[in-house]
């Protein structure tokens, strides 16, 4: 959180809106706020959705992406970026061309499937991240999404790791957290089928290239909150890191600090909804 008497950190959002207010941009701009920083948004896309599911999506123009960017970064300024979301190709190259040189930290989560199962970014799109994966700070997929980058197929946590680094060679990614919420279980299955990991346990995988040109690992542990209202957690996890990156924590305690306040909105869930509910955002003040 920013310091009394400290301007906020400026984080600029940009993602897609959910109507339910459980992800997207409402819950970037909840997670922003709670945490001390100053939210701005560009939104990529409205969607219909709830609880139990995407209805209907609809892109806006690339243009209406930029004018929304230009107008942030051109009077208010910005700190750190947190980008969701995009909705299409075109809005991926024109983000990646506004962010190029920018010189704050970049978090990009590559949202390519809902909560729900919806799907949120064609073969098209998710091709065109690669670019967004360069330039950004940190990238976080989790296990589908990381399969999906990589192209090749998680089962434990040599696999993970693999994954992980073929994603940073193939397109110079210089960090990469492995979210591990989508094992069964929260556990790591052994390439033997034997559980490396008790299924009450969740385990996420920071790897990052080190100034001397090595990677570095970091896993964090946390036992499993058993409950349906994870609707959102990715898109508060990387804007709680953009967050606490732009009022100038390390990579390692913004990812840190990041975790634990998903944990308290996970326990906070007010239980709305009859599917995937939202967090509690509103109880973390």
């Amino acid at each position: 959180m920013s310091a009394p008497g400290r301007a906020p950190p400026r984080i600029l959002a940009i993602a897609g809106s959910d109507s339910s207010g459980g992800a997207g941009i409402q819950a970037d701009i909840k997670t922003i706020t709670m945490l001390g920083g100053y939210a701005m948004s560009a939104i990529t896309a409205i969607t219909a959705q709830n609880t139990l599911g995407v209805s209907a999506v609809e892109a806006l123009s690339p243009d209406m992406v930029a004018a929304q960017i230009d107008a942030c970064l051109s009077d208010i300024g910005v700190d750190a970026v947190k980008i969701g979301m995009l909705g299409s190709p075109a809005i991926v190259h024109l983000v990646a061309a506004r962010l190029e040189g920018l010189g704050v930290p970049v978090i990009f989560d590559p949202v390519m499937v809902a909560t729900s199962g919806a799907v949120l970014a064609d073969g098209e799109t998710i091709a065109a991240f690669g670019r967004l994966m360069a330039l950004a700070t940190l990238t976080t997929p989790n296990l589908p999404e990381l399969s999906a980058l990589s192209g090749m197929e998680v089962r434990d946590e040599p696999s993970l790791a693999e994954a992980a680094g073929h994603v940073m060679r193939t397109f110079s990614a210089p960090a990469v957290l492995a979210k591990g919420g989508h094992w069964p279980g929260g556990g790591m299955p052994a390439p033997d089928g034997a559980r490396q990991r008790p299924d009450d346990v969740v385990i996420d995988c920071l790897y990052a290239l080190s100034p001397e040109g090595g990677r570095s690992e970091r896993a964090f542990r946390h036992e499993r909150i058993d409950t349906r209202h994870t609707h959102g957690t990715g898109c508060t996890l990387s804007s709680a890191i953009a967050t606490l990156m732009g009022g100038g924590a390390g990579l390692e305690e913004a990812v840190a600090g990041a975790r634990a306040f998903v944990r308290r909105a996970l326990l906070a869930a007010p239980g709305f909804g009859a599917g995937h509910g939202p967090m509690g955002h509103h109880a973390l003040r």
